[in-house]
């Protein structure tokens, strides 16, 4: 999709920072290595947000058995590649290749099994994992999924900084994917120097900023937090807030903002499956032994 004309913005009374939290290094899959930012202990405080992780590496001992087939339900995955090449598989009968600047959106739904390979032998493989919870009412619906390749992924420029709107909306630039019960924001974000960037937010939405190259300062002028490299900053749900405003220093940085609305249910989580309760997670298991996902 062509760049587009953004609208303008003026944030007026902006988050700042509940706190910064560091990732926690970990491997998944068959051994990929990567950082776990948004951890389990996290998911009631940014619900509807389940887990993010950030995978990035030149070396193809840590990326190159990749994610083999596994099973997910109850919830949604998005994958945003920034380097390399990741082949996904379904049982649903889903296939695509993502590449540099691409997005899978997959909802998992009553159940899928699927497996993400990389498609090189070397070079970085770099990219991020969000994991987005689906309410009770759509738990078990049935499994959708999506590639976007970096074309297709509504992009545009303003005031020095380069937005990727991959869910939501950002200066009257509708994302490429859109949900009404979650009302995820999911923005990439690239600062040049001194670019300075203003996205609203409702005041009871969840949100964080990770910063995963250079640092980055967010909050008003005055009481502004900095943020630096592999940080998240979880925004303070200030009442009477409007949005939340990101600035940067003397040099370029690269940031994810990522929003949305809670579900405020209970979250019951077994590995690869997310119910609402110990009794549907059960049958999860049950299900997946018998055959049953899709």
């Amino acid at each position: 999709m062509s760049a587009v004309t953004p609208s303008s913005i003026s944030v007026k009374q902006a988050r700042g920072v509940e706190r910064l939290v560091t990732g926690q290094a970990t491997s998944d899959g068959a051994g990929v290595k990567l950082t776990r930012v948004l951890t389990s202990n996290l998911q009631h405080r940014l619900d509807p947000f389940l887990m993010l992780d950030h995978f990035g590496s030149d070396k193809p001992d840590d990326y190159i058995a990749g994610f083999p087939d596994h099973p997910h339900r109850g919830f949604e995955t998005v994958t945003f590649m920034l380097d390399g090449r990741m082949r996904h598989r379904d049982s649903a009968g889903n296939e695509g290749l993502l590449g540099p600047g691409g997005v899978q959106w997959m909802t998992a739904g009553r159940g899928v099994i699927h497996s993400e390979i990389p498609e090189q032998q070397e070079g970085v493989m770099a990219g991020f994992q969000l994991w987005l919870n689906l309410p009770g009412s759509a738990k078990m619906r049935e499994p959708w999924y999506r590639d976007f390749t970096a074309d297709q992924i509504p992009r545009f420029e303003h005031a020095g900084v380069k937005v990727c709107v991959i869910a939501g909306a950002s200066h009257g630039v509708t994302g490429a994917v859109q949900r009404d019960t979650t009302e995820p924001l999911y923005l990439g974000l690239e600062f040049a120097p001194g670019a300075r960037f203003e996205q609203p937010l409702a005041a009871d939405h969840n949100g964080f900023v990770y910063v995963y190259d250079g640092e980055l300062r967010v909050g008003n002028d005055a009481g502004a937090l900095t943020v630096p490299k592999n940080r998240m900053a979880i925004l303070a749900n200030t009442p009477g807030s409007d949005g939340v405003v990101i600035s940067a220093g003397a040099a370029a940085a690269r940031a994810l903002l990522i929003a949305g609305r809670p579900l405020r249910q209970p979250i019951v989580q077994y590995g690869p499956f997310v119910m609402n309760t110990k009794e549907q997670i059960y049958q999860a298991v049950e299900d997946f032994r018998n055959g049953k996902l899709a």
